[in-house]
């Protein structure tokens, strides 16, 4: 059992900067992928990001392309989302969450992809 940490959250201005950082338990993350969503008041969930190591890194909503990016520590316990150019759009609370890779590390924006997930952290981006 993974036990999935998000924090980096705050409030920040139009066209700010934020780092959102994930760890679980420690470990290295090298044998799983790994996901951000957000979920926005009153909306549904939905995939911002996420990578594998032998699948590389993908956004995954048009949104945040050229503004948003994964990456990771070279201890490969932590894994960040680099957050640019904020928008008031981006307001939500944003979640990482964990899986078992697929055949091809091919990550995948779907949520049943995702076994471990955290209790998100919360992103404020005042107009």
């Amino acid at each position: 059992q993974l036990q999935v940490v998000e924090s980096g959250g705050n409030v920040v201005p139009f066209g700010g900067s934020l780092r959102l950082s994930c760890d679980a338990s420690g470990v290295t993350l090298d044998p799983y992928v790994i996901g951000w969503f957000r979920q926005a008041e009153g909306k549904e969930r939905e995939a911002v990001a996420c990578m594998s190591v032998r699948g590389g890194s993908k956004s995954l909503t048009d949104s945040v392309k050229g503004r948003f990016t994964m990456s990771r520590d070279h201890n490969k316990i932590t894994v960040w989302l680099q957050m640019d150019n904020l928008k008031p759009d981006d307001t939500a609370r944003y979640y990482c969450a964990i899986g078992e890779p697929a055949s091809d590390w091919i990550c995948s924006g779907a949520r049943d992809a995702y076994d471990f997930w955290g209790l998100g952290t919360q992103v404020i981006v005042e107009s």
